[in-house]
């Protein structure tokens, strides 16, 4: 039981992926922690968090003030800043860094502000523990598939974010830094599915980028799944990717709209998009092994491999969307089963 009587920092903890994780956190699957600690600069959301885990309608003083007092605890703060890191970082046992900029136009128009978010952030927390000598046990980076590879500014970033955490073993062997490593998350904030279901709901059309393009799809507990699975078992370094099922836009499309009289409209591919994304690189694949239901990509750094057994490769090339591709109904079956039709 790796969380009981643990110290969970999730660092944007309000947002898609944050929350979840810490709901899954405080429903005990892995232990009943001591504290989760929420660090986002969104008091909005906190507050919305807050009240939703309190069952409570009207926030009252007796709300409010008793925040350092519950399991479930809430700071304002920036993972830019190196104080308020630290702040946050010291009383740990466990940090899950889901903080990022991920929004692909964003990031491209603003890759100053990615850089200071997703990089200068990771930083700040290999910074603090390093520093300060705080003993903190593990601490996970959440990374995207178009860190793999990467032809947009988020995903460069998220690259840099992977090898920043991975690194930090070197210099600080008290404590485990690793990675995930997964694709699009349905209905997440900012994905297709709410734009579509959004366009379906207005008439149409539904735009397409591609009728091809193919990706990854996991719901937001099957990526909490998996930052369980590699909190469990992942060794100093390494990255864990979900064997994940994919499927073209098309079929995403069709899916949602279903018999509904609704028309798409293909509009082309968008700058910064691949046509297919990719989870483990070709060069990845040479040190990429099974763990389980995921790939576990062992660190290239000769330091955090020199008492690992040898293992056999996984993979005989890179790991992409084009790969385990479903069919429309299958598409369909996935969709209707996360409650998306």
């Amino acid at each position: 039981m790796i969380f009981k009587n643990k110290t969970i920092l999730v660092t944007g903890g309000t947002g898609s992926m944050g929350s979840t994780l810490v709901r899954r956190v405080l429903g005990n699957e892995l232990g009943t922690p001591k504290k989760v600690i929420v660090f986002s600069r969104d008091e909005a959301k906190q507050h919305e968090m807050r009240m939703s885990y309190q069952h409570r309608r009207a926030a009252t003083d007796e709300v409010i003030f008793r925040n350092f007092m519950n399991v479930l605890e809430f700071r304002i703060g920036d993972v830019r800043s190196y104080p308020e890191i630290c702040a946050a970082v010291r009383d740990a046992d466990i940090v899950v860094n889901a903080a990022a900029l991920k929004q692909v136009p964003t990031c491209e128009y603003f890759p100053e502000q990615a850089i200071l978010t997703n990089c200068i952030g990771a930083l700040n927390i290999v910074r603090a523990i390093q520093e300060n000598q705080y003993p903190v046990e593990t601490v996970i980076g959440i990374s995207t598939d178009k860190a793999c590879k990467p032809v947009n500014v988020m995903g460069m970033t998220k690259s840099l974010q992977e090898r920043i955490f991975i690194a930090a073993n070197v210099l600080n062997p008290k404590t485990r830094f690793i990675c995930v490593r997964y694709g699009n998350v349905l209905a997440s904030r900012g994905s297709v599915i709410p734009l579509f279901l959004d366009q379906i709901k207005n008439g149409g059309p539904v735009t397409i980028t591609v009728p091809e393009m193919t990706r990854f799809l996991l719901s937001l507990d099957q990526a909490a799944d998996t930052v369980f699975a590699a909190v469990r078992k992942a060794r100093a370094g390494e990255t864990w990717v979900p064997r994940a099922p994919s499927a073209t836009v098309e079929h995403i499309a069709r899916s949602l709209i279903g018999k509904r009289r609704v028309k798409t409209k293909v509009i082309g591919i968008r700058p910064g998009e691949k046509m297919h994304e990719i989870m483990v690189s070709e060069e990845e694949a040479h040190h990429c092994v099974r763990r389980g239901d995921y790939f576990a990509i062992l660190p290239m750094l000769p330091e955090l491999r020199r008492d690992a057994a040898e293992e056999a490769n996984a993979l005989k090339g890179e790991f992409s969307s084009a790969d385990m591709l479903l069919d429309l109904p299958g598409t369909k079956s996935l969709l209707k089963k996360h409650k998306l039709l």
